[in-house]
């Protein structure tokens, strides 16, 4: 198991745990990650509004084998990016809105281009969910 420590950079960071749980696999890539190293147990978004959320880490899988044969069986990094983009453009549209915000979504739009540019290529190559190239 590896731990990965790019996100460390301020307190509430520096006290996240992010390990790699599983080797990588035949693309090259793991499909696992824990992280921990906080608590839902205050986070007003958690629970159902009455009760109290005491998660301590969450679990994320991304997808494992090609679709076609393995079907949809976890996420991808096309939708994490999704996910930080829309928080991004939530904050730019707020009360935080700042220079380097922008800056790190225009970096996540481009990432996200390129995901999609390599998908509609394989695609078009009849590959895509495949373990081809």
């Amino acid at each position: 198991m590896r731990t990965i420590t790019d996100h460390k950079v301020n307190p509430a960071n520096d006290k996240i745990v992010i390990e790699v749980l599983d080797e990588p696999g035949q693309g090259g890539a793991s499909h696992a990650y824990r992280i921990s190293g906080f608590s839902l147990g205050e986070n007003p978004s958690a629970g159902d509004g009455q009760t109290q959320c005491a998660a301590t880490e969450v679990t994320i899988y991304f997808q494992n084998g090609p679709i076609n044969e393995a079907g949809i069986n976890g996420l991808t990094q096309e939708v994490l990016l999704a996910i930080v983009a829309d928080r991004l453009r939530s904050f730019q549209a707020g009360k935080f809105a700042c220079r380097e915000n922008a800056l790190a979504l225009t970096k996540i739009e481009e990432a996200q281009h390129w995901l999609h540019s390599r998908t509609l290529a394989r695609m078009h190559r009849g590959v895509e969910g495949t373990h081809k190239t």
